[in-house]
């Protein structure tokens, strides 16, 4: 079915104004409605268009259905109920595919290219920031590629960083970031001043939400400014608490290092008498990683998330339940997200005003004080009886490897994905898999966008039949 272009769509006021009208908003056909995509054109009316470079380039044979057209979406819900006992929503909400265009708005000679990572590490930074220097230089003749050191201060406190394929062909090995990265540094006048005058018309930021809406405000500022710059966010949280896209980069390399520590802390469990064997895994606002660590690993006996509540003494408590798994086992293993339990930990006026650079509120080791907490309900409870705590923190181990096999792969296709929207003239977006599809995404949607566990759904409920945890429903 034809998808038809509004054609106020490019006359957008300001590109993300709560008071546009679903018309300017999307692009609509049949019952599914395709979210409006920013576009370079939408303010610059009179670029000019070219072939892409893709139809010379030797390894690719563009052939019918290579390049991708408007009319290819990809739908954010693909599970439904034909029986219609729950409604199915309506319109159908849409995202253009991501993948290569037969025409580009970029003369790849005169591309300037800026790359920046923002925020905390990730396993697979350096191999999304070598995918798109090698996608850029060998897919599209790119020749300009800079990266900016120090995160978003670097823009405007550093010189930027010259990159080519002889340069980052080994830094997919490494964990980290080559280019460095920093917390704050956010100043909006600076940075686009910063990109106007270097002459940057291509920008890749990779980071977490705090990076992302900063790229919206860049977005927004290149746009009232009228410049030819296209703007790209590549989201990166190991947490995978970003929303829409299926799953964030590195997230699964992190499941499999906590599995790791989950093997120890168990093998320190069962070696010792009453032995309790403690992990607190990544996870301010969303327990992904311990829950699928947990369901991965088998020999969680409880797992605690920031998104369920929990307490300790009482009926169906903590304590009670660890005590009767140490009478049944002998052992136990605890998993903890460090963003769990959190206003159960006290704070002194000071730190509860302690916020990071990023403006989140600094978080209390919830590991240490739930060992704390374990060693006196034990000494107080069964004095005369022995008890050993293993705590086991492999927050900076985790964050610091590099991608393994399947995060790797998923590195390089979302590089490629985001160099052929931005070539395309698309700004003002993010690349990334829905429905196992990569699509381009409004920046300003992602940005506001979290991924919380569903503790209604299968997975939770698994997790609770594997460990046999308490619900926590109930306090004493």
């Amino acid at each position: 079915m034809a998808v038809t272009q509004n054609p106020d769509a490019a006359n957008l006021t300001a590109p993300y104004d709560d008071q546009t009208s679903d018309q300017q908003n999307s692009l609509s056909f049949s019952s599914v409605k395709l979210q409006k995509l920013p576009h370079l054109t939408d303010y610059l009316t009179d670029l000019q268009t070219r072939p892409n470079p893709l139809e010379n380039n030797p390894y690719f044979h563009p052939s019918d259905g290579f390049y991708v057209t408007p009319s290819d979406v990809i739908l954010r819900q693909i599970a439904y109920d034909l029986s219609g006992t729950f409604p199915s929503p309506s319109p159908h909400l849409a995202y253009h595919r991501g993948g290569p265009r037969s025409l580009i708005y970029f003369e790849p000679s005169r591309t300037r290219v800026a790359i920046v990572t923002c925020g905390g590490l990730c396993p697979g930074l350096n191999t999304v920031i070598r995918e798109l220097v090698v996608g850029l230089w060998d897919l599209y003749g790119v020749r300009q590629i800079f990266g900016i050191t120090a995160g978003y201060r670097g823009f405007y406190s550093r010189e930027p960083l010259e990159l080519n394929p002889k340069l980052v062909h080994d830094w997919h090995r490494k964990g980290g970031t080559v280019l460095e990265t920093s917390r704050g540094g956010f100043d909006l006048n600076k940075i686009v001043d910063a990109i106007q005058d270097r002459g940057f018309n291509q920008v890749y930021i990779i980071g977490g939400d705090g990076t992302l809406r900063g790229a919206v405000k860049i977005f927004n500022e290149i746009y009232r400014r009228k410049l030819n710059v296209a703007i790209a966010g590549i989201p990166k949280t190991v947490d995978n608490d970003v929303g829409i896209i299926d799953r964030s980069f590195g997230f699964q390399t992190a499941v499999e290092m906590a599995q790791q520590a989950i093997n120890a802390a168990n093998v320190e469990a069962e070696s010792a008498v009453n032995g309790i064997g403690l992990v607190k895994l990544m996870g301010r606002i969303t327990g992904h990683i311990a829950l699928f660590a947990t369901l991965s690993s088998r020999d969680v006996d409880c797992c605690l998330i920031p998104e369920v509540d929990f307490y300790l003494e009482g009926k169906g408590g903590l304590f009670e339940f660890l005590d009767q798994r140490l009478r049944d086992n002998g052992h136990a293993v605890l998993v903890v997200a460090e963003g769990a339990g959190q206003e159960m930990i006290p704070r002194n006026e000071a730190q509860k005003q302690d916020r990071d650079e990023s403006g989140n509120l600094v978080l209390l080791d919830v590991g240490g004080w739930l060992k704390s907490e374990l060693m006196k309900w034990w000494s107080r409870d069964h004095p005369n009886e022995l008890f050993t705590v293993k705590y086991i923190d492999p927050t900076y181990m985790i964050r610091a490897v590099p991608a393994n096999a399947a995060d790797s792969l998923y590195c390089t296709l979302v590089a490629h994905s985001t160099i052929h929207g931005v070539m395309a003239g698309y700004t003002g977006f993010v690349s990334g898999p829905i429905n196992g599809n990569y699509a381009y995404i409004p920046l300003e949607e992602v940005a506001q966008t979290k991924n919380a566990v569903n503790t209604r759904d299968h997975k939770w409920a698994w997790v609770r039949s594997v460990t046999s945890q308490p619900d926590f429903m109930r306090s004493s």
